[in-house]
């Protein structure tokens, strides 16, 4: 009978595994082979790759961020004091807002001014609930302010116009004394707000207004003028395509490449591929497990394709790309509105968010944004609130072991591992990712995405000169290990000791299912 590593956590959990092999045999490790170059440094990991998405959805703004003044719940301004502080943790160095399919009916008119007197409206896109617009331009300004934060703001181009979209660019950026400067003024902000980034429409081929590339495309030229005329500094970003639309990208750029600063992409993992019984976010099994991962690994394919063409009209990389609608999408928890999208957030979805961190840093050429949907209480959240309480996702901690990354460059790997087998499902078993930061720490992301195996990974560090490692895991025994209420810290990383260095050779023993950040000094 042979002795195992079981994840690094001690003699108990050993002797458990070897006393169950006879009923559950534990596999053994596997081995992987990894090589970075810290001589070699490639470009700065863009910091808006880790950027947050909050769209007026279920209680992803009203009881997730915005609970009023009057509230028993700490608050500034109505806005939640427990979830800014956890965010600010993360560094988010953007928030996109106010969608989302929510963008392309908002009006932002309905947002300003005294609250009792805002009109009530019917948010049609996401349950047919009353949108009391509570939560507006100087809210989300203040949100922004009080993250730390960069604005991302989508204008409504399915049912609004280019002097609408105008207007409020100027109402918020204007330090002129024009009408809408002074309105912003006399609403209470005196200093104009800086806003980084400007969406021109969302998903514009959906629930944007159904359109058609070449028609969006001639929209896009018309707005982005107009944009420009009141803001010179903001960037202006079209609205890209959905997953594999290869042609939305081709047009776009063909059309009005010349007159945009990034385009978008949307792409959510979903364990069954259908929009349709899409899978739970907790109780699934393994064949879940592989296929949700499976269907993850295809944003490589994707970003491959859409910045092959992207290279062709843009070869100096002057336009960026932004995934700014990414992660998982599940079926929604039972005994909720199912309009709502409130899911739970496991061991697997903190997998899936190193999977794409990682890629999107190997494509930080080109990729220049990702927003994650959604920030809190929607889809695959940072945070999720149960009226006074609050409590950190495996995701949320995934992104705060990865905000090393942040402004650091990107370093070459390269990757030799096994591949992960389940059913039709294989896939590589590791992910990674490395870079190294103006103090020249060395920061290696490793994601082990088998839910039964270890793996061993010898690493060459060609030109290193650390002499010491340290680092952190996240892992939990179960696929669906998630935190509650009751439990809001079952899932969170601890420090890590599978890791030895000796001169320019790391060995790592990287437990199954498994997000490690490790970092060399």
């Amino acid at each position: 009978m042979k002795m195992v590593r079981v994840d690094g956590r001690g003699v108990i959990a050993a002797l458990v595994a070897v006393l169950c092999v006879v009923v559950a045999p534990v596999a053994a490790a596997e081995r992987a082979t990894l090589s970075v170059r810290v001589d070699e440094p490639q470009w700065v990991i863009n910091r808006n790759i880790y950027g947050q998405f909050a769209e007026h959805l279920g209680h992803g703004i009203y009881g997730g961020l915005w609970v009023g003044e009057h509230s028993t719940i700490p608050n500034v301004r109505g806005i939640r004091k427990d979830v800014v502080a956890a965010l600010r943790q993360l560094q988010i160095p953007v928030l996109r807002w106010p969608g989302g399919c929510f963008a392309d009916e908002y009006h932002w008119r309905d947002g300003i001014g005294p609250r009792d007197q805002r009109p009530v409206r019917v948010n049609s896109n996401w349950g047919g609930v009353t949108e009391r617009n509570a939560f507006g331009t100087h809210e989300f300004m203040d949100l922004v302010e009080q993250l730390g934060t960069q604005a991302y703001v989508s204008v409504n181009v399915g049912s609004g116009t280019p002097q609408e979209a105008r207007d409020w660019i100027e109402y918020m950026t204007s330090d002129s004394q024009s009408t809408l400067a002074n309105e912003r003024r006399k609403n209470g902000r005196d200093r104009p707000w800086k806003v980084a980034y400007i969406g021109v429409g969302n998903e514009s081929w959906g629930c944007g207004g159904e359109m058609r590339p070449e028609y969006y495309a001639d929209l896009y030229r018309r707005y982005s003028s107009f944009i420009r005329l009141a803001d010179k500094h903001a960037k202006r970003y079209a609205s890209g395509a959905n997953s594999s639309n290869y042609d939305w990208t081709e047009v776009l750029m063909r059309e009005a490449g010349k007159l945009m600063d990034g385009i978008s992409l949307h792409y959510y993992s979903i364990p069954n591929g259908r929009w349709h019984g899409k899978g739970a976010a907790t109780g699934f099994g393994e064949d879940q497990w592989a296929s949700t991962l499976k269907n993850t690994l295809k944003m490589k394919t994707m970003l491959d394709r859409h910045i092959a063409i992207m290279d062709r009209y843009d070869p100096d990389k002057r336009v960026d790309f932004a995934v700014d609608e990414w992660g998982t999408w599940y079926d929604p928890e039972p005994g909720t509105n199912p309009a709502f999208l409130y899911q739970q957030n496991s061991l697997r979805d903190a997998i899936v968010a190193g999977v794409n961190l990682n890629l999107f840093q190997a494509h930080g050429d080109r990729v220049r944004m990702a927003n994650i949907a959604q920030m809190v209480n929607v889809l695959q959240a940072m945070v999720l609130t149960d009226g006074p309480k609050m409590l950190r996702t495996p995701t949320y901690w995934v992104f705060e072991m990865y905000k090393v990354h942040q402004d650091a460059h990107a370093l070459p790997i390269r990757l030799d591992t096994p591949d992960y087998h389940y059913g039709d499902v294989d896939i590589p078993a590791v992910s990674a990712s490395a870079s190294i930061d103006a103090q020249g720490r060395v920061h290696l992301s490793l994601v082990n995405l088998d839910p039964k195996r270890s793996i061993r990974i010898a690493t060459t560090l060609s030109g290193s000169h650390a002499t010491q490692v340290s680092g952190r895991v996240l892992t939990a025994p179960q696929m669906d290990a998630h935190n509650t209420f009751d439990a809001p810290d079952q899932v969170h990383p601890v420090a890590f000791d599978g890791a030895a260095l000796k001169g320019q050779s790391l060995s790592v023993q990287l437990p199954a299912k498994s997000v490690v950040v490790l970092e060399l000094r």
